[in-house]
């Protein structure tokens, strides 16, 4: 075989790896951002009657609760999905869980209401949110670790932000379509049957990538993948007792990232609408365009990540919002359009700076034994600390304090948090061997041995 003909194939073998992470994580946010903004605009009414008509509030205090229920089940995912992958390969469960996070979606665009079913409507939807949340929990980190093992060693920050631009573009799906839907319909048919089409849309998702996952399936480099994951099976308890620090640290650096990103994802719509008054239409507009400035700043955060290291990058971006999370209320709570929009595509520049060199970072933080592992229960346990419960928390310090920038004060402080964790993680990890086995557990900055020849 030519080395043309070589370079050829194994570009081509990328492009589908990279498709694959891509296609799984868009379809999971799609799903997870569908659910939250139904959260923001419908759920309590429809289905937490008659708390929603004693007390709005609280209603949507809880409507914002369910949304982080999931979050708690994405741990179980992780180690769970994390096993059986190890034992069955990697192919079927990642089938598995795109399929069990599509069918929960569109068993919820299926469901009947409070008005119909009384209290089992709830229990149903949080069964429902429980399924997403713990197919979630095993998507993420194979996807992550799938796009940076089979990167060139100084591009893996660039290849890892693959997966991650799957979040912004998962959001404009789901907004731009709950945007389509809300301007074609009127108030109450949206509410009483609007509202169901973008969960059952869910279905076309799954099959698209069913399909596209099925090609990364078959191809050499996923093969490879895959029968390395059967010989690393890590159990949760020598995980936690060799390599508790980085697993901690992992958790705590993306709290502040998801905590700050949920509010973009739902919250700041609902506040505009419900709180500000603002058309509903007009915050989702908004919405949309902080999607687009997340994509553009999770590729810069990726390539930025090869260029001048990933913990640096992840210091530019958690630095921003920290210095933005309080300012940007006074430009919110304006209810201009314009400056709405500017204030949550502003602070897009730094959730994009803080998340698209993360899969590359967690790879190089954890030994190939207990990667796969690692990665998926940080993650699990930082989107606990910080999405699962932010927005209701946001609604809580909303209705106690009265006043919008104190929710800033709340996400400049764990964003700070997170600031911290991530200058721990020393600084000589970078750019090492993956295949390495011998690299302590980050607890000093003496720097490994590597072997760049064969990262």
């Amino acid at each position: 075989m030519s080395a043309s003909t070589s370079d050829s194939r194994k570009r081509a073998e990328e492009r589908r790896v990279l498709a694959g992470t891509l296609v799984g994580t868009t379809i999971e946010w799609y799903d997870f951002f569908i659910y939250a903004q139904a959260a923001a605009f419908v759920l309590a009414p429809l289905f937490f009657e008659p708390l929603a008509t004693d007390n709005a509030a609280l209603a949507q205090i809880v409507s914002w609760a369910s949304v982080g229920i999931s979050f708690l089940f994405r741990p179980l995912g992780a180690i769970v999905i994390g096993h059986l992958g190890d034992k069955y390969g990697r192919k079927l469960m990642l089938v598995l869980t795109l399929v069990g996070m599509g069918a929960a979606t569109t068993i919820i665009g299926l469901l009947p209401t409070y008005a119909s079913i009384g209290v089992a409507a709830p229990i149903l939807l949080v069964v429902m949110r429980i399924m997403q949340g713990f197919s979630a929990g095993g998507e993420w980190g194979g996807a992550a670790l799938m796009s940076v093992e089979h990167a060139p060693r100084d591009r893996r920050s660039l290849f890892g932000s693959a997966p991650q631009i799957g979040v912004p573009i998962g959001m404009l799906l789901a907004t731009g379509f709950m945007f389509l839907i809300t301007t074609s319909l009127t108030e109450e048919q949206f509410m009483a049957w609007g509202w169901r089409i973008p969960f059952l849309s869910s279905v076309v998702l799954i099959l698209i990538g069913y399909l596209i996952r099925r090609a990364v399936a078959e191809s050499p480099v996923f093969t490879e993948l895959q029968e390395r994951k059967k010989r690393s099976a890590a159990p949760l308890r020598q995980l936690m007792r060799s390599h508790k620090r980085p697993v901690i640290l992992a958790a705590l650096i993306f709290a502040g990232n998801n905590a700050a990103g949920y509010l973009v994802i739902a919250f700041f719509a609902a506040y505009g609408a419900n709180v500000l008054g603002m058309e509903r239409s007009a915050t989702l507009i908004a919405s949309l365009v902080g999607g687009v400035g997340w994509f553009i700043f999770t590729l810069l955060g990726g390539w930025m990540g090869d260029k001048i290291g990933k913990r640096t990058t992840f210091t530019i971006g958690y630095g921003w919002i920290v210095i933005w999370s309080i300012p940007m209320w006074f430009l919110l709570d304006t209810a201009s359009l314009a400056l709405f929009t500017l204030a949550i595509f502003l602070l897009t520049v730094g959730l994009g700076p803080s998340y698209g060199p993360q899969s590359a970072l967690y790879a190089e933080m954890f030994p190939a034994s207990v990667r796969y592992s690692g990665a998926s229960i940080g993650y699990a346990f930082g989107s606990i600390i910080g999405g699962a419960f932010a927005p209701m928390i946001s609604e809580v310090i909303l209705t106690a304090t009265g006043k919008s920038w104190m929710i800033g004060l709340y996400i400049a402080a764990i964003s700070l948090v997170s600031l911290i964790a991530v200058r721990l993680v020393p600084k000589t990890i970078e750019g090492r061997d993956l295949h390495d086995e011998d690299h302590g557990d980050l607890t000093s900055d003496e720097a490994p041995e590597t072997d760049l020849a064969t990262s």
